[in-house]
């Protein structure tokens, strides 16, 4: 009886803690921002993210990434169109604009294509529409990197889509976290500066972590 007892009673634990360890599954789409160029891989912002919600006892595998350096919302579509995607995922993130923004794209056009992406998020999240957030589009003409480039024009242009990717995700009620005014402060943060003098460092994604962190503790209480 007792044997029976115990035997019971490690069962009842084991299976306890394999359900305790079971990870939520996490998609990040982007560009540059999202692979961390210019840092390792264990550096780049969703790879922290995950690491920093541990301690919040919020459990999340590896991210999968479709995501490449210079990619347009057409990239990221057609990038989506040829990945193998298992979904519905627990959590999904969406960042995208900044080559639109370099490479002069129509922002009429992009707003459109940002309105498909965001639709095609929701999808894949199982249309759990509090479990996808989309983050603004860093100001890059901050960096050195853009020193002999027209700095207000870019930041101008920055704000301008920003302010289409916050209108898009009100309409359509999902989450927008502003990372944009993090970039902005390098002049007084040079370590928030990435090798190439372009992309972000390690110390500069951690902080736009900080800034995701509450909405994954807000959501994951709905």
């Amino acid at each position: 009886m007792i044997r029976n007892l115990v035997l019971f009673i490690l069962i009842f634990f084991c299976l306890g803690c394999e359900k305790k360890q079971k990870k939520q599954s996490y998609l990040a789409l982007g560009d540059s921002y999202t692979i961390g160029e210019a840092v390792s891989n264990n550096d780049s912002w969703p790879m922290q993210l995950v690491k920093a919600l541990e301690e919040e006892n919020i459990l999340i595998d590896k991210p999968k990434v479709i995501a490449e350096t210079g990619w347009t919302t057409v990239d990221l579509k057609k990038g989506i169109d040829e990945a193998v995607l298992n979904y519905p995922y627990d959590w999904i993130s969406l960042l995208i604009g900044v080559s639109n923004q370099c490479q002069g794209k129509n922002i009429e056009v992009f707003k459109a294509d940002l309105e498909q992406l965001i639709s095609q998020s929701i999808l894949f999240a199982g249309n759990k529409k509090n479990r996808l957030f989309v983050i603004s589009i860093p100001n890059w003409g901050k960096m050195p990197f853009a020193k002999n480039q027209e700095r207000e024009k870019i930041a101008t242009e920055i704000d301008n889509y920003n302010q289409v990717i916050y209108e898009v995700c009100s309409r359509k009620d999902v989450a927008f976290i502003d990372i944009t005014q993090i970039s902005r402060t390098i002049d007084s943060n040079p370590h928030f500066i990435g090798s190439d003098s372009l992309h972000p460092s390690k110390s500069q994604y951690a902080k736009w972590v900080e800034e995701i962190i509450p909405f994954f503790i807000n959501s994951s209480n709905d």
